[in-house]
């Protein structure tokens, strides 16, 4: 089948013009081959954001904006977002108006995970960046501030002009001065010195005279020092040969005092004297009548008592 010319002119005017609108959505950023979401963003003031514009997530591009409305009885615009489906928004992100240096404006999306997840058609949290002229006017502010600091700077010294050039008459006046002073101190100085020259001398002398003063005191003391070892020596050796004297009577046994260190029959006497004593103290203890009575009792009367307790004591 032969196609005629006026078909083949058609079709070629159809592709072209598909082609056209294609290539001219691709320049404005929409991509056919992906899916995307809208959401809706509320401004007092897009400051120049056109249709097309991006929309950038880490610097990176993942939408634009498709459509913007303008609502003048509630003096706002609303800006329609078609932002990539992969990207996950939630009630806590916002879409910041930023724009370059050169006058380009775009949105700079601000994620944030927690929250609640945004769902297509949802309003995202609008926010405006701080341009140059924020951040300009506190340092104009400061600029002015520092300005008329200055000017009340300036007014005080033309104030004081008269004082400042008393001030400089005298400060030609204090060379000559200082040149007098350091003269003076110089003819001092050199006299000092002179001075201080003979008294060096004097005591350099002084100083040899003293030399073998000195060397004798030293011999004196070494002396001293001597006698005083000597007689501390002589003195620890007596006491330690009356010590050797004492020591060897005790061991000899024939005194009163090596006995008591050497046997034991006086500790066995007192021994035995402790043991009676007790059983004295405890017999009076159990029958002090054997003691107080006006005359006392006898041995056998001691005894038949003794006997009739124990007795008593076996019945019980």
């Amino acid at each position: 089948m032969k196609l005629s010319k006026e078909f083949k002119v058609g079709l070629f005017m159809i592709v072209a013009l598909t082609l056209l609108y294609f290539g001219f959505n691709f320049l404005k950023g929409i991509d056919f081959f992906s899916t995307s979401n809208k959401y809706y963003a509320i401004y007092e003031n897009v400051d120049k954001l056109t249709e097309s514009n991006q929309i950038y997530l880490n610097g990176y591009a993942v939408g634009r904006v498709s459509n913007i409305e303008i609502q003048q009885a509630k003096n706002r615009v609303i800006v329609e977002l078609d932002i990539d489906s992969d990207i996950l928004l939630t009630d806590s992100s916002t879409a910041e108006l930023n724009g370059e240096l050169l006058g380009g404006r775009f949105i700079q999306l601000n994620v944030n995970p927690k929250g609640r997840r945004l769902e297509p058609n949802d309003t995202i949290q609008a926010e405006m960046a701080k341009g140059m002229l924020d951040f300009a006017q506190p340092v104009a502010s400061t600029m002015q501030e520092t300005l008329k600091n200055l000017n009340k700077l300036l007014a005080g010294l033309s104030g004081n002009m008269g004082r400042i050039d008393t001030l400089f008459i005298g400060l030609k006046e204090t060379p000559v001065l200082l040149n007098t002073t350091l003269a003076t101190a110089n003819s001092n100085i050199g006299q000092l010195s002179g001075e201080f020259k003979v008294v060096a001398g004097k005591l350099n002398g002084t100083l040899d005279e003293l030399k073998p003063t000195l060397a004798n005191f030293k011999t004196l003391s070494d002396s001293l020092k001597v006698m005083e070892l000597n007689g501390t020596l002589t003195k620890a050796q007596q006491s330690l040969t009356k010590l050797n004297e004492t020591l060897s009577k005790l061991s000899k046994g024939d005194n009163t005092a090596s006995k008591l260190l050497t046997e034991d029959s006086l500790y066995v006497n007192l021994n035995k004297l402790l043991i009676s004593i007790d059983s004295l103290a405890k017999h009076f203890n159990e029958n002090p009548k054997h003691f107080m009575a006006p005359l006392g009792k006898s041995r056998k009367k001691i005894e038949k008592d003794l006997e009739r307790q124990r007795s008593e004591a076996k019945k019980d």
